[in-house]
């Protein structure tokens, strides 16, 4: 049976040809008359007088006054049906119902259920779709099948009383919950992280149905005879993902015999060839070659070594130890004992374990704890205890980190960067502080990267190369946000107006456009 303004339940008589058919809009009320009762059929074409349909029955119903008329096909279509009761379902355009964003229900009149004191705390993202904005959440009335004060416990990725909260609550004060967080922090609420942008964030992505022996035969093109055809390498390699560039050192070889990596070094030459020559590597192989010519040589690049072991996963840390070993016979523990020394060689070989807790949970009772540790370490007493420092930054997990930042801003209304820039100096400071900025935000901290690399007299093409090769698959999209926030112009301005050429083109493919 179909209401005014409901869609045609399922299982009922679709309208067709057939002796029973539903009248258009369901069974309207009639004044005086008795409402259809539900699974009756409706009555037919002819069907008053008798003879089609029901004939009256002796002591059935008399015809009365606003009663059923003769019709033509059935009952007439009647404005209004059902009235609309306060507080239902609101009138639907097409006669189902709206189409709401994110799946859930309308807003009943009035903003849906009211708010309730307690009940669970507003949605974070990542958590269910379109919940309703109350303050209390469902704000469970009696009827509802729960009592007063609250849901009963047991939403998916909602703690239960006295238990800490899920990253996606953190601190979040509940009073209908006893003991949730474990210590709610006084003051605001602390960000959580970085906004996440959900799905690809980078700039670069496979190309639909490259194939690596076509590609050979463009870039032997692109190198054969006299001159070289930058414009086909430049074409042809930014818009091939790391994974589609990678084998063409290979099939080049198969199908001519040949080195491609020594041709392109015979026909480009400096940045555009080391440009070209990074995007052929994978992202372990190029890092590993990266922290050698950070670390052979006469000087070190400390900052090189901070920027690659505090922004890479555990896994691909171990990846990059792995092929350093290989490649160059020495393990990079070794390396960097070899090259560095004090609390900095410290940092940086504990962060080249690539052994950092990577859960996503966050104790707020272990932050506090970890926030007094750092306090005490440093602010609170004459001289700094560095290995405190190293300890708590280099083996906790990133959430856990940040809510340890809020924490000792909380505690004693400083800034742990700070903190650490007046406590320290020289590599450890800078290394230090790099971790904290890559552990807060890391696009805000490539970004930053990024604009010193290309600000004052110079450009640093090394630290470019490296930031644009490794974060075009990873977060350019996120890092170009970050610098037109930070640096109030866009990524790609400052790259077309600092380099030229055809590295200047490829770069420019790497970054993927303007903001």
């Amino acid at each position: 049976m179909s209401y005014p303004g409901y869609p045609p339940a399922g299982g009922s008589y679709p309208p067709g040809s057939g002796p029973y058919q539903q009248a258009p809009g369901g069974y309207p009320a009639q004044p005086g008359a008795f409402p259809p009762q539900g699974g009756f059929y409706p009555p037919q074409p002819g069907a008053f007088p008798p003879g089609a349909g029901y004939p009256p029955q002796a002591g059935g119903f008399p015809a009365q006054a606003g009663g059923y008329p003769a019709q033509a096909g059935g009952y007439p279509a009647q404005a209004g049906g059902y009235p609309s009761q306060a507080g239902g379902y609101p009138a639907q355009a097409g006669g189902g119902y709206p189409a709401q964003a994110g799946g859930g229900y309308p807003a009943a009149p009035g903003g849906g259920f009211p708010p309730q004191a307690g009940g669970y705390p507003a949605a974070q993202p990542g958590t269910y779709p379109n919940m309703p904005p109350a303050a209390g959440g469902w704000g469970a009335q009696p009827g509802f099948g729960a009592p007063a004060g609250g849901m009963p416990q047991g939403y998916p990725g909602v703690p239960a009383p006295g238990q800490q909260p899920m990253p996606a609550f953190p601190g979040a004060p509940n009073p209908s919950m006893p003991g949730y967080g474990g210590g709610v922090p006084t003051g605001p609420t602390p960000p959580v992280g970085p906004t996440l942008n959900k799905g690809f964030r980078g700039t670069i992505k496979d190309f639909p149905g490259a194939d690596p022996l076509r590609d050979v035969e463009v870039l032997r093109k692109a190198m054969k005879g006299f001159g070289t055809d930058e414009n086909a390498i430049i074409e042809l390699l930014g818009s091939r993902s790391n994974k589609q560039r990678v084998p063409l050192k290979a099939a080049y070889k198969t199908t001519y015999g040949k080195d491609l990596v020594k041709d392109l070094k015979s026909e480009l030459g400096g940045n555009f060839e080391d440009l070209v020559l990074a995007m052929l590597q994978t992202p372990a192989q190029f890092d590993a070659s990266e922290l050698r010519e950070a670390i052979k040589g006469a000087g070190t690049d400390e900052a090189c070594l901070i920027e690659i072991l505090s922004s890479r996963s555990n896994a691909e840390i171990r990846e990059i130890t792995r092929i350093y070993k290989t490649e160059y016979g020495k393990s990079l523990e070794d390396a960097i004992s070899g090259d560095t020394s004090g609390h900095f060689r410290r940092l940086l070989i504990s962060l080249s374990q690539g052994n950092r807790d990577e859960k996503e949970t966050v104790d707020i009772s272990m932050a506090k704890q970890d926030a007094q540790k750092l306090y005490a370490a440093g602010e609170k007493k004459v001289g700094t205890d560095e290995s405190q420092f190293n300890a708590i930054l280099c083996a906790r997990s990133k959430p856990h980190l940040r809510q340890v930042f809020h924490e000792y801003q909380q505690m004693c209304g400083k800034d742990i960067e700070k903190s650490i820039c007046g406590e320290m100096s020289g590599n450890v400071e800078s290394g230090m502080v790099a971790v904290v900025k890559c552990i807060k935000n890391t696009s805000a901290y490539f970004a930053e990267r990024l604009n010193k690399a290309m600000k004052g007299a110079g450009t640093k093409d090394r630290t470019l190369i490296r930031v644009m090769v490794s974060r075009s698959e990873v977060d350019m999209l996120d890092i170009r946000q970050e610098y037109q926030r930070l640096y109030g112009k866009s990524l790609y301005t400052d790259i077309s107006g600092d380099t030229s050429g055809d590295y200047k083109k490829l770069l420019l493919k790497l970054c993927g456009g303007s903001d």
